[in-house]
């Protein structure tokens, strides 16, 4: 019925926190290939069998099972990983992470810097229990005063108790963190709102899920880059 596909490529750094919690992946410096689509995305029972040979949502006149499972021995094979992000309704993003080569340019080596932390009040929603723990210890670790919720009502009740910050996944459980940022700025005035994704940036604009400028931060992120996106928008004013 039509839509648009997306293709991303960019520079990243994967770090230990990543790779500790996804298996196989080493840290370090990769290309990464993105493949977004506005099609009708996928339910959790469909993700977790994507990658099996011979899994086909077509019919068998229509479809073998073979082509993602092809991919994903390539991307093993390239001593690389892929990982998907998809919700019904939401379209699909497919990341393909290659090492970077030796030789030819230099890759750019980040310069270690020391990322302000400070003493605000950070509300973070995110319906994945391991990504919230990151979150939580990394700012924590930086003095931030943290609350965590797993739904839109929890983080609703967690910023009604006093926030300065919320840190919200684009696309939750059956939820929308627009939704939750809006009813929480509507009964908090003032409260700075992050918004983060395992879809790309791009993605997210072509499906309408957030209004242009607003504060991102495209997942896998760097803890420091995450502490440090985190001071950013607080220190913005208004």
């Amino acid at each position: 019925r039509g839509g648009t596909l997306t293709i991303e490529t960019a520079g990243v750094e994967l770090d230990a926190s990543y790779a500790a919690s996804h298996f196989s992946v080493r840290p370090g410096p990769y290309v990464m290939l993105a493949v977004s689509d506005t099609g009708t995305g996928m339910d959790a029972t469909t993700r977790e069998r994507i990658f099996e040979p011979f899994f086909s949502t077509k019919s068998e006149a229509r479809g073998t099972g073979l082509g993602l499972a092809t991919v994903y021995t390539i991307m093993r094979q390239s001593h690389g990983s892929i990982w998907l992000y998809s919700e019904p309704g939401r379209g699909t993003t497919f990341k393909m992470y290659f090492p970077q080569a030796p030789g030819g340019a230099a890759a750019a080596v980040p310069i270690p810097r020391v990322v302000a932390g400070g003493h605000e009040r950070v509300v973070v929603l995110e319906d994945d229990e391991n990504i919230r723990g990151l979150i939580v210890a990394a700012l924590e670790r930086h003095g931030y005063a943290m609350r965590e919720a797993s739904d839109v009502a929890g983080a609703l009740a967690a910023c009604a108790e006093g926030a300065d910050l919320l840190l919200t996944d684009v696309v939750l459980a059956g939820e929308n963190g627009r939704d939750a940022a809006d009813r929480a700025r509507a009964a908090r005035p003032g409260l700075k709102v992050l918004f983060m994704s395992g879809y790309t940036d791009e993605a997210i604009e072509r499906h309408g899920a957030l209004a242009p400028g607003v504060a991102f931060i495209q997942k896998p992120f760097a803890l420091p880059a995450l502490a440090a996106r985190v001071r950013e928008v607080l220190d913005r004013p208004g």
